[in-house]
């Protein structure tokens, strides 16, 4: 698993790793990335969050914790048409608990909130969670993408998987790329998987200038879409023509009357905004809400019948003192969401066993 690493330019991470796959994807030369650099730092810049990732590298699927040990009042706002969550419910601020204590993301479709249960036993053991009188509840709500169609459909992320993932948890710098729930995650599938790329994982944070904020982001990144610079709308990422050179634009495609087969419920981007300022559970669902636009901004299109976009959003209330307007912190969420979407695919790797090529190594025909 390597270590994510800083860049100052976005060119100088992906041009390259381009020059290894040129000989046998296209003789053109590889295509200049336009658009300002992305943004560094990652959500464990966040105090009180940590992150784990676990890696099935054998089909290769996984899931990624976001822990908050001294628990976090959250929020969540679920789009798209093919979602699939766990304890979603318990965040809407007309319920009771007002604290998680950690925020799964998980590959393997349905079966991967199996690994939620992994994330609870490991909860217990350190009685973290909701208290009650013979012992604790930990409150994990969680969230999945489909990535069965890749690799050993019968290898899923379980609760032995959940708990490893918490073991790895830090609060230091994040592994992007193909790992946890982003190790099985493409892109660009509206005419089909045989014309995706490799998704991801992607973080960035952001530290509001002469105050103690600070916002964070986290997605696997597994859309129907193409992904975008946030700031240029130059695909990143996305589906290829159909001689596998360059990409067709998809929207570009669908404005034309293209006829598009689409693969349903084989996609879905997830991912979770953090923040040390306190707010309240009504707050942190709008903070989560707005975060989507961060999604639009990187994903085209999003938010379809195939995809069941996700995004939680935490307040550790670390910066007890600070008071903030909810809607400029959203909108900082947004942004910042936008630049992990695009991380998640400079940083992805490809899958050649996969016939699943990378930002990194692919050249634009």
């Amino acid at each position: 698993m390597k270590r994510r690493t800083f860049t100052s330019s976005i060119l100088a991470l992906s041009a390259a790793p381009l020059l290894a796959h040129q000989a046998s994807t296209s003789p053109a030369a590889a295509a200049e990335i336009s658009g300002p650099p992305l943004m560094g730092g990652s959500i464990t810049d966040v105090p009180g969050i940590k992150i784990g990732h676990h890696t099935l590298t054998r089909r290769p699927t996984g899931c990624t914790v976001i822990l908050c040990e001294d628990g976090a009042v959250g929020g969540v706002d679920v789009r798209g048409s093919a979602p699939g969550t766990r304890e979603t419910d318990l965040l809407d601020p007309t319920n009771a608990v007002q604290q998680v204590q950690a925020i799964l993301l998980s590959g393997g479709s349905a079966y991967g909130l199996e690994a939620a249960t992994g994330v609870m036993r490991y909860l217990e053991e350190r009685k973290l969670g909701f208290k009650l009188r013979a012992g604790v509840v930990p409150i994990v709500p969680a969230a999945i993408l489909f990535d069965l169609g890749v690799g050993d459909f019968t290898i899923r992320p379980d609760a032995e998987a959940g708990y490893q993932a918490c073991l790895a948890a830090a609060s230091g710098p994040v592994a992007e790329g193909n790992v946890g729930a982003g190790a099985g995650a493409t892109v660009g599938k509206m005419f089909c998987s045989a014309f995706a790329m490799k998704g991801g994982i992607g973080t960035a944070s952001h530290r509001v200038p002469g105050t103690d904020i600070v916002v964070g982001a986290i997605v696997a990144v597994n859309a129907v879409g193409d992904i975008c610079h946030p700031e240029t709308r130059q695909i990143l990422a996305g589906a290829r023509r159909e001689e596998g050179q360059g990409f067709r634009d998809t929207m570009a495609a669908i404005m034309g009357g293209y006829r598009v087969v689409t693969s349903t419920g084989s996609n879905t981007t997830i991912g979770a905004v953090a923040t040390n300022v306190p707010f309240n559970k009504a707050e942190m669902n709008k903070i989560a809400q707005m975060a989507h636009d961060g999604f639009a901004r990187s994903i085209n299109p999003v938010h379809t019948m195939s995809d069941g976009d996700t995004i939680f959003a935490l307040s550790t209330g670390k910066a007890s003192s600070v008071r903030a307007d909810v809607s400029a912190i959203g909108a900082i969420a947004a942004t910042v969401m936008a630049q992990a979407v695009a991380r998640a695919v400079i940083q992805a790797e490809s899958l050649t066993g996969h016939q699943l090529p990378a930002l990194r190594d692919y050249v634009k025909g």
